[in-house]
């Protein structure tokens, strides 16, 4: 017998019910196994992992834990045809590029379903901007394929050979289409390691890749925890190594890539600065606050965790804040009205709330929205710290949560001293109605990307990447190709 239309149906016959916005069948399989060489085979060891629905707590899928042994297979299908991959037209590459493109665009529901229950995120933000933005990526680059002697003008351009790449869990198939995309455009072929907590877009990935028909062994997938991340960037035969995660990872993974021959790019973590001045359209700025801080939980590297706002209109700002905040939903990640979805796991739960418990015992002053949250699942209430200094660990450290430290400013100077005084630099924001203002503070800024009056918005034709601890390396548009080449004169 079918499942109801509203059911999330599992092949053990269990049933998921969503909220009615997010109705029709959508399958989630009872077990996955890895991707190799265009099959779907199971573990060498045979153990597999739970993927939990932070939500609920319950379990979604098994998923195959990836072994070294597993890697090596998935690394010589990568080398056996990296060959014939790189010597195809590359109008041909383009072509399969532009095929998955079209898969994703056409089970993009099915996507933005399965990447809220296995991330938490709300629906709203993977139907209306994850999937999209991923799908928009694979279009971007399958247009590249054919014309990267014009991308680089006067320079050969080479494939690398086998790319390994580790993504995170906060963006999973976003994430997976800022790797997989170039790489195939400039004739490279993939073995992708995705984040052990969300698996499962990967792994419709994986199915829309073999849909595609893109020929065995050119994309590879293979689940796992961190040892399966490390056999894969230190297989000696992977050329190049994309990685995206913590600083505190990226610092082991450059010391083990030290004395190779191997090219890497690093997207690591951030401490944003967003930047109020008195001129600012001040709602248009809280509103701006709201998204830099809770788009996705908090779970951004590039989020605007640190509010600094002039003197002037702290009051102000601050009050229209908590009002604000006041009107956020936290909750079911698949109703449509959510604002903020389940924390993706219960150790980044305890994470944050440590965090919670330092910036008060260091003298912060703590205030949460008094909205609800339900009684099973990760939640935690948007959070904002006043009466912080620039040494507290909430102002300094990535928390990585729905938590904001504010602190207030006189001078143009003294916004740029407090903007620049963290060890990363990956993104940071200005609010101000004075054009001069903002090209004098982007100048200042120590930081990869900068927004101008609206914060945290992406193109595939934009580069992505930061300074100091937030990593090396840029991803997205013509930067995000050249990561992928060997350019010769």
């Amino acid at each position: 017998m079918a499942a109801p239309e509203n059911k999330l149906a599992f092949d053990d016959g269990w049933q998921y019910s969503p909220a009615p916005e997010s109705t029709g069948h959508i399958k989630i399989d009872k077990r996955y196994e890895l991707f190799i060489g265009g099959k779907f085979v199971a573990p060498e060891k045979g153990k597999y992992f739970d993927t939990i629905n932070p939500a609920t707590e319950e379990r979604l899928s098994r998923v195959a834990d990836a072994s070294a042994l597993d890697v090596d297979k998935a690394v010589k299908a990568a080398r056996k045809a990296y060959g014939p991959w790189s010597r195809l037209k590359a109008a041909e590459r383009g072509k399969y590029i532009y095929r998955i493109a079209r898969i994703m665009q056409e089970r993009s529901r099915e996507f933005a379903v399965i990447e809220s229950l296995d991330g938490g995120k709300p629906i709203r933000e993977s139907r209306d901007v994850d999937i999209p933005l991923a799908t928009a990526h694979f279009f971007y680059y399958a247009g590249w394929a054919d014309k990267l002697e014009y991308a680089f003008p006067g320079r050969k351009v080479k494939p690398l050979g086998v790319a390994g790449q580790v993504i995170p869990w906060n963006f999973p198939m976003l994430m997976a289409s800022w790797k997989i995309a170039p790489a195939l455009a400039c004739g490279n072929t993939v073995v992708l390691k995705p984040a052990e907590t969300t698996p499962l877009t990967a792994m419709k990935l994986a199915e829309a890749i073999a849909d595609a028909g893109l020929p065995p062994g050119v994309v590879n997938i293979v689940t796992g925890a961190g040892d399966t991340g490390a056999a894969v960037v230190t297989h000696p035969d992977v050329d190049k190594v994309a990685f995206t995660g913590s600083t505190s990872v990226g610092r082991v993974i450059q010391k083990a890539l030290a004395g190779t021959n191997k090219k890497y790019t690093l997207e690591l973590g951030g401490k944003a600065a967003n930047i109020v001045f008195a001129d600012a359209a001040i709602d248009q700025a809280v509103e701006g606050i709201v998204t830099g801080i809770f788009f996705n939980q908090g779970h951004v590297c590039c989020a605007g965790s640190r509010l600094l706002v002039q003197e002037s209109v702290a009051d102000e700002v601050v009050q229209k804040l908590k009002d604000r905040m006041e009107t956020l939903i936290v909750g079911d990640p698949l109703d449509k009205n959510t604002d903020i979805g389940a924390i993706n796991s219960a150790s980044q739960l305890k994470t944050i709330e440590a965090y919670l418990a330092v910036g008060q015992e260091e003298g912060g002053t703590m205030y949460q929205s008094s909205c609800a949250v339900p009684d099973k699942g990760y939640w935690c209430r948007p959070t904002i710290f006043t009466d912080v200094s620039q040494s507290n660990r909430v102002v300094q450290e990535e928390i990585f949560g729905p938590v904001l430290a504010i602190q207030t400013f006189r001078t143009f100077d003294e916004a740029v001293s407090k903007a620049n005084n963290t060890p990363y630099g990956l993104s940071g924001g200005i609010w101000t109605d004075k054009g001069a203002k903002i090209f004098k503070m982007t100048q200042s800024i120590r930081a990869g990307v900068v927004w101008a009056n609206t914060f945290n918005k992406f193109d595939p034709a934009s580069p992505f990447g930061g300074y100091k601890e937030s990593g090396v390396g840029r991803e997205g548009g013509l930067h995000g190709l050249g990561a992928y080449l060997k350019l010769e004169a």
